[in-house]
């Protein structure tokens, strides 16, 4: 298998209107568990997958620049696969959500405002080796943990939305593309 390396550098960015724009995803998966109830079936518990981040503390969901050989959903799959080391099945676009990054402030955008196009990423395989795995460790995490590990309101704002989703998905028994 070929070494996956990360791309880096700027000279590919997508901006637009004074925003830099980037997309990330939602990764989960259902864990199965059983209860101490006596019944022998097992239960399956949604979880999310965050990732630290070098520049400090708290977690993130796999994230990164947009860049212009590539579509928005591309680019979610590809930040997955180099930070995360995940890969699976991109399901429904979660919304756009705008914030300001503190480490990436350049010529196009001076205020470091940016745009995340944020998608739900059903995860089916965990890579051994990823790109960005000796700054980057994974820690599967239930909604409501994951909701007091996220550094960022921005994507507190996107768990909520992929819960709503999640339930909706749901409710509407159209689990297309996921196995329970």
């Amino acid at each position: 298998m070929a070494e996956l390396v990360a791309r880096t550098g700027r000279h590919q960015q997508r901006y637009e209107n004074g925003y830099r724009l980037v997309a990330g995803c939602v990764p989960f998966r259902y864990k199965s568990y059983n209860d101490d109830s006596g019944d022998s079936s097992s239960k399956k518990i949604l979880e999310v997958l965050l990732i630290n981040s070098p520049s400090g503390p708290g977690l993130l969901f796999p994230k990164g620049g947009w860049e212009n050989d590539e579509t928005v959903q591309q680019a979610a799959v590809r930040e997955a696969v180099e930070e995360a080391g995940v890969r699976g099945d991109l399901m429904d676009f979660l919304g756009y959500y705008e914030f300001r990054s503190k480490t990436h402030q350049d010529e196009f955008s001076p205020e470091g405002l940016c745009r995340a196009a944020m998608f739900a990423l059903f995860v089916k395989e965990e890579l051994e080796s990823w790109p960005e795995q000796s700054t980057r460790n994974r820690s599967w995490l239930a909604l409501s943990e994951a909701l007091g590990s996220l550094r960022h309101a921005w994507m507190r704002d996107a768990l909520e939305c992929f819960c709503k989703w999640h339930e909706d998905k749901l409710a509407n028994g159209t689990k297309d593309g996921i196995d329970l």
